[in-house]
């Protein structure tokens, strides 16, 4: 069998596993759909997802739930103030080599060993220990005492941020936000959804998730993803709207108006990446320009730095993204 028959039916492979991962996600969950669209994007593309929304809106649940449907392994690290890196990536001990009788240091691996790690409150913790989770997010390794440890794969990084309270927090640098491939806003559910959440949670029943797929296949599907060809066009889109960002080379007023510095290269290639991945979720072979409209509010949010003007007028990026998306014709 061809490369390229073997592709297609992996792909229809993928959507059918897609479609039976938000369905075993549809059991725990409620509503959230355009979010759990976007993390399995997020996932099969190989990026990192951060997520901003207030207290209590099962964004933990919404994770551990995901990664029993993909059969992989989770740990939750709570970020607090005294956090230290070693807390994160693991740490040394000293111990007794029974069979030669000397002491030695042994590495016990921390909880970022994990396929899918739930970083919670991520803005909670000093800069210092923010690093070691950043460096792990990019190399996809560990080094301890001069020792690299290579993570398992599919390693996947999700970081919660609380957008209410802001006392006593670190918030994350740009360069580091950056490595964030979306920033995923959790809204309030409607009044049906919270009214089927409150009786879904307040009795004594628990679904059980079944496992859609392992650590191999989704391998496959990553490796699937990269693949998936790309018209010109929508590269050309994809750059255009990234471009249009960046207030010293941007034609739109509303950028110059209310931007002081817009998203980099960085963008442009999680766009691309987040459009093939969308296209191969629904079991189209390509991407196409609808595709990168859906996708660029969550990889630009993060990646534009509003001024002061946008602050007195009470715009968030979002606002401006959404106007800026209006103006550039594809």
């Amino acid at each position: 069998m061809s490369q390229q028959s073997s592709d297609i039916q992996l792909l229809k492979k993928l959507a059918q596993s897609t479609d039976s991962i938000r369905s075993e996600i549809g059991k725990i969950i409620v509503g959230q759909h355009d979010v759990v669209d976007q993390l399995l994007v997020s996932l099969f593309a190989r990026g990192h997802c951060l997520l901003v929304g207030v207290p209590g809106l099962a964004k933990t649940l919404l994770i551990r739930t995901l990664a029993q449907a993909l059969d992989l392994s989770f740990n939750r690290i709570q970020f607090t103030p005294d956090l230290m890196p070693s807390d994160i990536t693991g740490t040394e001990v000293l111990e007794d080599n029974i069979s030669t009788g000397q002491k030695q240091f042994r590495f016990v691996k921390g909880p970022i060993f994990a396929n899918i790690v739930l970083a919670d409150e991520i803005n909670r913790t000093p800069p210092k220990t923010q690093a070691a989770l950043l460096e792990a997010m990019q190399e996809h390794s560990v080094t301890a005492a001069g020792t690299t440890y290579r993570l398992d794969e599919p390693f996947f990084v999700l970081a919660t941020q609380n957008p209410i309270e802001q006392e006593g927090t670190y918030p994350l640098p740009e360069a580091q936000l950056d490595r964030f491939m979306f920033n995923l806003w959790l809204d309030y559910p409607s009044f049906a959804e919270e009214v089927q959440i409150v009786k879904a949670t307040t009795t004594d029943h628990t679904p059980t998730v079944n496992p859609v797929v392992n650590a191999q296949e989704i391998k496959e599907f990553q490796d699937l993803v990269r693949r998936v060809p790309v018209a010109d066009n929508v590269i050309e889109y994809a750059v255009k709207v990234v471009k249009a960002t960046r207030p010293k080379t941007s034609e739109a007023k509303i950028v110059k108006d209310y931007l002081s510095y817009g998203a980099g290269p960085r963008a442009s290639q999680f766009m691309i990446l987040g459009a093939k991945t969308r296209a191969a979720l629904s079991g189209r072979p390509t991407p196409e320009i609808a595709d990168i409209c859906a996708i660029a509010p969550s990889v630009l949010r993060h990646r534009i730095v509003a001024n002061f003007n946008a602050e007195a007028e009470n715009l968030s990026t979002t606002d401006i993204i959404a106007e800026l998306m209006k103006e550039i014709k594809s």
